[in-house]
């Protein structure tokens, strides 16, 4: 399980720069760069509705990331393998707006 930082403050499931979701999946079968990516799981917080809604009551430090970028270094069988990840995507509206900054092509 890697250490997540997302600066995705809009995103429902962000607590301080940690997530409540439990799990993420990072999207972008064919990045060949960070931009290329996006996480899957990014669910825009809507004014008037409860955040961080999950399984989790509070953020975790750590979390499992389910990858589907090929090209990426720390992707092993589809799981990330990296110790530290960063999401991307201050002022996102939808999950093609966020980005896994950790990404390294291959």
């Amino acid at each position: 399980m890697a250490e997540l930082q997302c600066r995705v403050e809009n995103c429902t499931y962000n607590q301080e720069t940690f997530c409540c979701k439990g799990d993420i999946m990072v999207g972008g079968k064919e990045a060949d760069h960070d931009d290329d990516t996006c996480c899957e799981s990014f669910a825009q917080r809507r004014e008037g509705y409860d955040s961080y809604t999950s399984g989790l009551s509070r953020p975790s430090k750590t979390i499992s990331i389910d990858c589907e970028a090929e090209k990426c270094i720390y992707n092993s069988n589809c799981r990330c393998v990296a110790d530290h990840v960063d999401i991307k995507g201050c002022g996102a509206s939808d999950c093609m707006e966020t980005a896994c900054a950790t990404f390294q092509e291959a």
